[in-house]
């Protein structure tokens, strides 16, 4: 049995790589082997901000460039995808879960179950408080909905007891989490809902 492929997905800005800057070490306090695929447009922007984060073996991030609309290779034909997290398993066969980045795309944004078996979709409440009214696939499909940089709610005139409430009637109950990436808040729940339903621990 492999390791277990998770997708993080997203609007550009929304805080995924900070996100995935904090779940590492989370992981690593409980002694899970991870190793990350970023995907950009035509760059390895992303890879290279993890890869000199000193949170990780560099070898142990991928980067994938898409060429295209960043959904197409995480949803369409995500072979390019496929084909690195198989790679990174190939090299580092101790890996239990790999993080799938996507690159920053709009709220029609999924990602194939042939790709990954668990995603979340990230927002930030920056995009305002009425993004959960607007029912886009991604945030309404994903098996968990991460409303980031909450510390901002204030200074963009976000109200996130509302924001809460219409992303659980959008989502029909399914389960949200609210982050501040900065301040390293959120992170351990988000961690224990990987643990518990994606490598079942």
């Amino acid at each position: 049995m492999g390791a277990a492929r998770v997708g993080i997905g997203g609007p550009v800005g929304s805080g995924k790589t900070a996100l995935i800057e904090r779940l590492i070490p989370s992981f690593s306090r409980r002694g899970v082997s991870i190793a990350v695929v970023t995907n950009d447009l035509v760059t390895a922007e992303d890879a290279n901000r993890i890869r000199r984060s000193g949170l990780i073996d560099p070898n142990r991030v991928a980067a994938v460039e898409a060429g295209a609309c960043p959904h197409t290779v995480i949803r369409e034909d995500p072979t390019l995808n496929i084909a690195a997290a198989d790679d990174l398993e190939n090299r580092f066969p101790d890996v239990e879960l790999i993080l799938i980045e996507s690159g920053g795309d709009n709220l029609a944004s999924t990602f194939s179950l042939d790709l990954v078996d668990w995603w979340m979709f990230v927002i930030d409440v920056a995009g305002g408080d009425d993004i959960p009214r607007k029912n886009g696939p991604g945030l309404i499909k994903c098996d968990l909905l991460v409303i980031n940089k909450t510390d901002l709610a204030p200074h963009v005139g976000v109200d996130l007891s509302l924001m809460e409430r219409e992303a659980t009637a959008a989502r029909n109950g399914k389960p949200l989490s609210f982050t501040n990436c900065r301040h390293q808040k959120g992170i351990e729940e988000v961690t224990d809902r990987l643990m518990s339903e994606v490598l079942f621990r």
